[in-house]
């Protein structure tokens, strides 16, 4: 019997159920932020320039759905009806900034495996993307917490996260 504990254990270490689910939650985070690029080409293209970010409500420039932070109006849902949402809604956010003349944009989150390959390169102290502090982007915007920094990003084709 204490064999089968030993195993039990061992097996629960090897297969590392939280480590599966934080790895799934990377998924869709990364297949939210492309969506949303791919909808954002879609929109530069068709208007010339990508949607402004919003300052207000949310000066941390969150994607907050069903609110929305983002003040894109009507004209977005001829693009994308909802607006995706992380994950772990209840303490992680999306983060997106244009540029002033609407000729680049940010796309932000957390991931939760600090050693996945596609995090952002050069992380700043606070172990976020470069271009949160080059865009005066308000620290910890992706989480209310210092282990949830803007770790990871995808931008227009003329910028680098």
């Amino acid at each position: 019997m204490a064999v089968l504990g030993v195993m039990a254990v061992g097996l629960m270490f090897l297969l590392d159920p939280l480590g599966q689910i934080a790895k799934a939650n990377d998924a869709k985070r990364k297949s939210d932020l492309e969506q949303l690029q791919r909808t954002l080409e879609t929109y530069y293209n068709d208007n010339g320039q990508y949607p402004p970010h919003s300052v207000a409500p949310d000066p941390l420039y969150r994607i907050k759905p069903p609110t929305g932070y983002t003040e894109w109006g009507s004209v977005w849902t001829a693009y994308n009806t909802t607006l995706p949402k992380d994950p772990t809604p209840s303490t992680r956010n999306y983060v997106y900034f244009a540029g002033s003349n609407g000729q680049s944009y940010f796309l932000y989150a957390n991931l939760e495996k600090s050693g996945d390959p596609q995090l952002c390169s050069n992380l700043d102290v606070n172990g976020e993307c470069p271009s949160i502090s080059t865009n005066s982007i308000t620290a910890k915007s992706c989480g209310p917490s210092p282990g949830q920094p803007c770790n990871y990003g995808v931008s227009s084709p003329n910028v680098s996260p």
